[in-house]
C-alpha cells in the first residue's frame, strides 16, 4: 500500500509542476538498471520460496484452506513479478552490460500467466489456477459401480482389451473436465490481459518469446522439427493401426483412417507402450519384462528412487541431501487427497530439492523416477547462478535432462549393469526393444506439439470457448491421426482432461525434450567412445561424460540456449536427426511391415 501511495503522490507532484518538468526527468542509467535487477532478484527469492512452500502443502494436503493459502501466495508472487516486469520496461533502450540486459529480458518473461495490473486481477487469476488444478487432481467418476480416480482409470486403459470398457472409462475420465471449461475461458482472458500489458500480442506470444527468438520464428522452428520426424511417426501409426484392426476387427478399428483414441493404452493416446502385447512383432519376443524383473528383485518405491539416485552418482554427481528423503512424497498417502502427477521441486532455490509422485513398482515409474531426479540434479547444478539465471537454458532442457538419463535406464545394457538383468540380449531383440521405445518416444511427438498449438490458438482468439473441443480434435486428428471413441457431448472440454491444461504448464517443452534427449544421447555416447548401436548405449558410470554434462547444466539460463547446447553437444541447433539415428533399424523394419497398407489418414 505504501508504494502505491508514493506513486500517486509522485504523479500529483509531476502534474503540479507541469509538462516541462516531466520532459526534463533524467533518463534511466545502466547503473540504475543493474541495481534494479539485483533488488528484483532479492524480492523474487523471498516470494518464490513462500510460493513453493504453499504450493507444496496444497499439493500434498488438498483442502479448502490449503487451496486458499496457495492462491494467496500465488497472487502475491504474480503481482510482484508483474510489477517487476513492467518496471523492467523502463530500461528499454538503455545500454547496459550483457548480464543485466539478459536479466531484464527474463524479468519480462517471468510469468506464464501474468495478471493485469488492475485491482483484484491477480487474486482472481490465482484463484482460478488453484481451482482448476484441484478440480483435476480430485477428479473422480463412476464406472461399474465403483468410484474411480485417474490412477484407477489409467490402469484399466493400460491393461483392458475390452473396447466397450475402454470407451466407458475414457469417456468417464474426460467427463471430469467439463466443469473446468468456464474457468479456463475466464483464465485465458485474464492471462491475455496481463500479457498485453507487458507488450505481448497474447499469452501464447509471451510463451513463444522465451526461446531466444521471435515468437513466429519459434513456431516455425517447431514445424521444422515436426517435419523431420513426421514420416517416422506415420510409419509407426500405419503399423499400429493394422495390428489394432487385426485384434479388434474392422467394426472397432478400421484398417484405414484415424485410430480410435481409447485403444492405444493411454488416457490421452500420447504414449502407446502399454499395448505392446497387441502390436509386438510376430515370431520375435523380448526375453524379459522390466515389470517382472523389478518384482523378482523385491523393489519397492524407495528402492526405485534410490536406484535413480545411483545412476546420477555413477556419473560423478553428489548424492541427494538427506532432506530429500525426509521431505519428498514417494508413495500415495491413504488418508488424504494429493496431486499424484509426478513432479520435481526446488523449494528454496538452493538445496531443498524434492520429488512428489505416487510411485508404483513398474517399468513406467522406473523411467519416471530417473526423469524426475534429472530436474533435481539440474536445479542443484545451477543453484550458484543469480536467481534470474536459475532455470533451464530453455524449458525443453529441463525435461530432456532426465529423459536423457531415462534413455540409458531403459537399455538392457543398464539393467545388466545394475543387476536387474543377468545377460544383455542379442541383436535379435533389437526390433522388439526399439518398437517399445518408439511406442513411447515417437508416438508422443505429435501430442507434445499440438497441446500448445491448441493453446496458442485459444490465446490468439482463433479458437473460441464454444469451439474449444472442436479445435482440440481438429489438431489431434491432423497431427496424431486419432479420433475419440464416439461422439462428444456439446459441452465437452477434452483438453481439460490433460493435467497440463488446467495446471497451466506450457507443453512445447516436452516436444523439444523428446528431441534434445537424443541429441544428448548421441553426444554422450560419442564422448564415451561407444562403438555399438546408439540404442544400446548406457552412460552409467561415465564420470567424464557426467562432468561435461554438468558444465552445461551449471550455466542455467545465463546465456542464449544455442550456446549452452554447444557446451555439451558441439551443436547450436535443435536437430531431430539424432532421433532418426537411434531408431533407424526400426524405421527400416516398419517400412517393410507396412507394404500393402494404405498409410496415412
Amino acid at each position: 500500500m505504501k508504494s502505491k501511495l508514493m506513486t500517486a503522490a509522485a504523479a500529483v507532484a509531476l502534474l503540479a509542476v507541469g509538462p516541462a518538468a516531466v520532459a526534463q526527468a533524467p533518463a534511466p542509467t545502466a547503473t540504475e538498471a543493474k541495481t534494479f535487477v539485483e533488488n528484483a532478484e532479492t524480492q523474487l527469492a523471498k516470494a518464490n520460496e513462500f510460493g513453493a512452500r504453499a504450493a507444496w502443502v496444497r499439493a500434498n494436503f488438498i483442502t479448502e484452506d490449503t487451496q486458499w493459502l496457495e492462491a494467496m501466495a500465488t497472487a502475491q508472487q504474480s503481482e510482484l513479478a508483474t510489477r517487476l516486469a513492467k518496471d523492467a520496461a523502463r530500461f528499454n533502450g538503455v545500454a547496459t552490460d550483457a548480464v543485466t540486459a539478459r536479466k531484464l529480458k527474463l524479468l519480462k518473461l517471468y510469468l506464464v500467466a501474468p495478471p493485469a495490473g488492475r485491482p483484484g486481477a491477480a487474486d482472481e487469476l490465482a484463484n482460478l489456477l488453484t481451482k482448476m488444478d484441484s478440480a483435476y487432481s480430485t477428479g473422480k467418476f463412476q464406472h461399474g459401480g465403483k468410484t474411480l480416480t485417474l490412477d484407477d482409470a489409467e490402469e484399466i486403459m493400460a491393461k483392458s482389451r475390452d473396447p466397450a470398457e475402454l470407451k466407458a472409462v475414457w469417456e468417464g475420465w474426460h467427463s471430469i473436465a467439463t466443469p473446468i471449461k468456464a474457468d479456463y475461458a475466464r483464465f485465458a482472458g485474464l492471462s491475455n490481459e496481463g500479457a498485453r500489458e507487458l507488450g505481448f500480442k497474447d499469452t501464447g506470444a509471451l510463451w513463444r518469446s522465451n526461446y531466444d527468438m521471435e515468437p513466429d520464428a519459434f513456431a516455425a522452428e517447431t514445424d521444422r522439427l515436426w517435419k523431420q520426424v513426421e514420416p517416422f511417426y506415420r510409419n509407426l501409426h500405419c503399423y499400429v493401426r493394422a495390428r489394432l484392426s487385426e485384434k479388434y476387427g474392422a467394426s472397432v478399428q478400421a484398417r484405414t483412417g484415424p485410430i480410435r483414441a481409447d485403444l492405444l493404452g493411454n488416457m490421452w493416446a500420447q504414449q502407446w507402450a502399454n499395448i505392446y502385447d497387441v502390436v509386438q512383432p510376430k515370431g520375435v519376443t523380448s526375453s524379459y519384462s522390466l515389470d517382472k524383473l523389478l518384482e523378482a528383485k523385491a523393489y519397492d518405491p524407495v528402492k526405485m528412487v534410490k536406484t535413480g539416485e545411483n545412476f546420477y552418482s555413477s556419473m560423478g554427481f553428489a548424492p541427494l541431501p538427506e532432506t530429500f528423503w525426509q521431505r519428498s512424497l514417494i508413495t500415495r498417502p491413504r488418508d488424504r487427497e494429493v496431486v499424484c502427477h509426478a513432479s520435481a521441486w526446488d523449494i528454496d532455490d538452493k538445496d531443498d530439492v524434492r520429488i512428489k509422485m505416487c510411485t508404483r513398482v513398474n517399468a513406467e515409474d522406473f523411467q519416471t523416477v530417473h526423469h524426475e531426479l534429472g530436474h533435481n540434479y539440474y536445479q542443484r547444478a545451477y543453484k550458484e547462478q543469480p536467481l534470474l539465471f536459475r532455470g533451464a537454458a530453455n524449458d525443453g532442457f529441463h525435461e530432456a535432462i532426465g529423459d536423457f538419463a531415462a534413455l540409458s535406464a531403459s537399455t538392457p545394457t543398464y539393467l545388466q549393469q545394475i543387476g536387474l538383468l543377468e545377460t544383455v540380449p542379442g541383436e535379435a531383440e533389437d526390433i522388439p526393444f526399439l518398437l517399445k521405445m518408439a511406442l513411447d518416444k515417437i508416438a508422443f511427438l505429435p501430442f507434445g506439439l499440438l497441446v500448445d498449438k491448441w493453446r496458442w490458438q485459444v490465446f490468439s482468439g482463433e479458437v473460441t470457448p464454444e469451439n474449444y473441443n472442436q479445435g482440440w480434435w481438429k489438431l489431434r486428428t491432423q497431427y496424431q491421426g486419432i479420433v475419440p471413441p464416439g461422439p462428444r457431448p456439446a459441452d465437452a472440454f477434452d483438453p481439460g482432461a490433460k493435467y497440463h491444461v488446467p495446471g497451466n504448464t506450457p507443453y512445447t517443452r516436452y516436444f523439444l525434450a523428446f528431441i534434445y534427449q537424443f541429441q544428448f544421447q548421441r553426444a554422450a555416447c560419442q564422448q564415451a567412445g561407444w562403438k555399438g548401436p546408439l540404442h544400446r548405449c548406457s552412460v552409467y558410470g561415465q564420470k567424464a561424460v557426467g562432468e561435461k554434462f554438468n558444465r552445461m547444466m551449471e550455466l542455467g539460463q545465463s546465456q542464449e540456449w544455442p550456446k549452452t547446447l554447444a557446451v555439451f553437444t558441439g551443436e547450436t541447433r535443435t536437430d531431430a536427426s539424432a532421433v532418426a539415428d537411434y531408431f533407424k533399424p526400426l524405421n527400416t523394419w516398419l517400412i517393410t511391415q507396412n507394404k500393402g497398407e494404405k498409410c496415412g489418414w
